[in-house]
C-alpha cells in the first residue's frame, strides 16, 4: 500500500484466495480499481466499504457546513465530506490543515478514521467523532503552558538536533465534551496524526475537563486505593485529579508536540549526516541513520510498537518536566519551594508508577502481548525505575495477604528517577527522529517483557482487579419547534451504559444488517 501512495487509516484487508487480497476503503462512492500484482500477489482495491453509512456521515456533515462560524470551518467540513465520499485521505488531511488554523472556537470538534490503537499491527484507523464546547478559563492556563513552550522544550534531555527547528504553536484548549463517538473516550488528545502536518504546519491539543475529573476527581470513597501505601493513601485520593492535570497538559503538548523526524534524501537529512553527531550512550559512534524512507511515516515504519512506545514517550515527558518549576506554576501550584519534591510531582510519580504495576492486567501471558498502548507505555517506565535501583522504587509483597505495595522514594525523584528517565527518554526520542526500528523495537520490547518476578506481581493484581470504570456520557437534542436545547442523563450503571447508546446513536438496522450479509460468508473464511 506504502508503494501505491495507499494510506492504512480507512482500509480493511481481506484474502480471497490463495495470493489474493482485496482492500476495502470506506468511502460513500463505490469504485473497483484494476488488480495488481505486488510481491507475488494479487491486490484488488474496492471503495465503497461501509457505503450506506458513509453517506449518511456525508449527509449530515454538509448540512452542519451550511451553519459553520467560518469560511474555515466551511472548507474544513467540506473537504471531510470530499475524503468520506471517495475514501481520499488526502482530502482528510487538508480538512485537518482546515481544523488547525481554525483557532479557538467556541464550539471543537473532529472526525475521521483517528487512532490505531486498537488494530494489530497498528496502522489502520478506529473510527471516531467528538462535539465540545471550550473552557475559556482553564483554556487561558493551557495557553500559558504554550507561551512556555519553545522554553520548556529546551528542557527537554535531548538535543536540538532532534527537535524542529520552529515550534508550531498549536491551540491548547480545554474541552467539556458534549459527545464523543468511539470505543473508548481519552482524557487529552493531540491530532492531527499526520506527521507531515504536525511537523511542518502544526497541530492541537486538547484536554477533556469533564472527563478527567469523571475519571480522576478527588474520591470521597473510603476504600483503599490498591497497591498505594498507608501513608500515600489520603494525599494520593486527594491530588490524583490535579497532578494528572499536569501530566495530561505536558503529554500532550510537549510529549506528542516534540520532536522531529528525518527522511532520506532531505535537506535536512544532509544536513544531519554532515554534522557527524556523536552516539550519547555508544563512545566512537556517529549517528546516521538509517532513517525514513521517503512517504513513510512512524506509524508504517515502527508498526505495531508505535503506538505504545510513542505513548511511552510522552508519558516520559510528562514527568520528568513536571519536576519544573514554571510548568507547576502554569497550573496553578504556586508553592513550589526549592529543594522540596512538591506533593504534585510526587503524585503524578506514584501514579505513572502505579498506572505500570496494573498495566499488568493487559498483558496476556499465554502471548506475550499487551492488548493496550497506555498500559505497555506505563508499564515500561515502571522497569525503567526499577532498574534505576537506589532504593528508587521497591516493590514490597506481603505474601500472607497476597498484595503488594508501592514505596517511592520522594527525596530520589528529582537525582535517580530523573536521570533515568531522562537517558531513557532521550533514547526514544533519537530512535525515533532517525527511524531506527531495529534498535527502538529492541530496546522498548526488551522494557516490554515480563520476566518471573513480573509475573508473579501480575498474579496478586489480578486478583486485586476492580471493574473498569465506564464513562456514561449525557444525550444532547434540540426542540426543532421551540428551538431549545435539553441534556437527558443516564444512571451510573451498565444499564445506563445501553441507554445512553441508544439514545445517541440512530438506528440503522437495516443498513448494518445489509453490510453484515454482504460479507458473511467472508468473515467466516477469515
Amino acid at each position: 500500500m506504502e508503494s501505491k501512495g495507499q494510506s492504512p487509516y480507512n482500509t480493511r484487508l481481506f484474502k480471497t484466495g490463495e495470493q489474493s487480497y482485496t482492500v476495502k476503503v470506506a468511502s460513500a462512492e463505490s469504485k473497483t480499481e484494476p488488480v495488481q500484482n505486488f510481491a507475488g500477489s494479487k491486490f484488488c482495491v474496492e471503495y465503497g466499504d461501509h457505503g450506506p453509512l458513509m453517506q449518511r456521515i456525508v449527509d449530515n456533515l454538509q448540512k452542519a457546513a451550511e451553519h459553520a462560524a467560518s469560511d474555515t470551518q466551511k472548507f474544513m467540513l467540506l473537504e471531510y465530506c470530499k475524503s468520506f465520499s471517495t475514501g481520499s485521505i488526502e482530502a482528510h488531511k487538508e480538512g485537518s490543515r482546515h481544523w488547525i488554523r481554525d483557532v479557538g472556537p467556541a464550539v471543537e470538534s473532529y472526525i475521521g478514521f483517528i487512532e490505531s490503537y486498537r488494530d494489530p499491527s497498528g496502522l489502520r484507523g478506529e473510527w471516531e467523532g467528538f462535539v465540545s464546547c471550550v473552557n475559556k478559563e482553564v483554556s487561558a492556563k493551557f495557553q500559558v503552558l504554550v507561551d512556555s513552550a519553545p522554553e520548556l522544550l529546551q528542557l527537554m534531555p535531548w538535543s536540538s538536533d532532534f527537535e524542529k527547528a520552529t515550534f508550531q504553536r498549536p491551540d491548547f484548549t480545554s474541552l467539556e465534551v458534549l459527545a464523543f463517538g468511539s470505543s473508548g473516550v481519552p482524557a487529552g488528545i493531540n491530532i492531527p496524526n499526520y506527521d507531515d502536518i504536525r511537523q511542518n504546519e502544526g497541530f492541537k491539543n486538547v484536554s477533556l475537563g469533564n472527563v478527567l475529573q469523571a475519571s480522576y476527581g478527588g474520591s470521597a470513597s473510603d476504600k483503599p486505593v490498591t497497591f498505594v501505601s498507608d501513608q500515600d493513601q489520603e494525599l494520593f485520593k486527594t491530588l490524583k485529579g490535579p497532578a494528572f492535570e499536569v501530566q495530561v497538559g505536558v503529554h500532550e503538548l510537549l510529549g506528542h508536540g516534540s520532536g522531529r523526524l528525518y527522511h532520506k534524501n532531505s535537506q535536512e537529512t544532509k544536513a544531519f549526516v554532515e554534522k557527524k553527531i556523536a552516539s550519547p550512550w555508544a563512545e566512537g559512534k556517529i549517528l546516521d541513520g538509517p532513517f525514513y524512507d521517503e512517504g513513510s511515516t512512524w506509524d508504517s515504519a515502527f508498526g505495531k510498537i508505535a503506538s505504545p512506545y510513542e505513548e511511552c514517550r510522552a508519558e516520559c515527558c510528562g514527568i520528568y518536566l513536571c519536576l519544573e518549576k514554571q510548568v507547576l506554576e502554569v497550573f496553578g501550584h504556586s508553592d513550589v519551594v526549592e529543594g522540596q519534591v512538591h506533593d504534585i510531582v510526587y503524585t503524578n510519580w506514584l501514579l505513572m508508577v502505579r498506572a505500570g504495576l496494573t498495566g499488568l492486567e493487559f498483558y496476556t501471558p499465554e502471548t506475550g502481548a499487551w492488548r493496550q498502548a497506555h498500559m505497555n507505555a506505563r508499564y515500561v517506565i515502571l522497569r525503567v525505575l526499577l532498574e534505576a535501583g537506589q532504593g528508587l522504587v521497591k516493590l514490597e509483597v506481603n505474601e500472607a495477604n497476597d498484595d503488594v505495595t508501592i514505596q517511592l522514594d520522594r527525596s530520589l525523584i528529582p537525582t535517580v528517577g530523573k536521570t533515568a528517565i531522562g537517558e531513557f527518554l532521550n533514547k526514544l526520542q533519537i530512535f525515533k527522529s532517525l527511524g531506527d526500528v531495529a534498535n527502538g523495537s529492541k530496546m522498548f520490547g526488551d522494557y516490554s517483557k515480563v520476566p518471573e518476578e513480573m509475573a508473579n506481581l501480575r498474579r496478586i493484581v489480578m486478583a486485586r482487579k476492580e471493574p473498569r470504570k465506564l464513562l456514561v456520557q449525557p444525550h444532547m437534542s434540540r426542540n426543532d419547534e421551540t428551538k431549545q436545547c435539553s441534556i437527558v442523563e443516564f444512571e451510573e450503571s451498565p444499564e445506563g451504559m445501553i441507554a445512553s447508546f441508544v439514545s445517541r446513536f440512530p438506528a440503522v438496522d437495516n443498513d448494518l444488517w445489509a453490510l453484515y450479509e454482504a460479507e458473511a460468508d467472508a468473515m467466516k473464511n477469515q
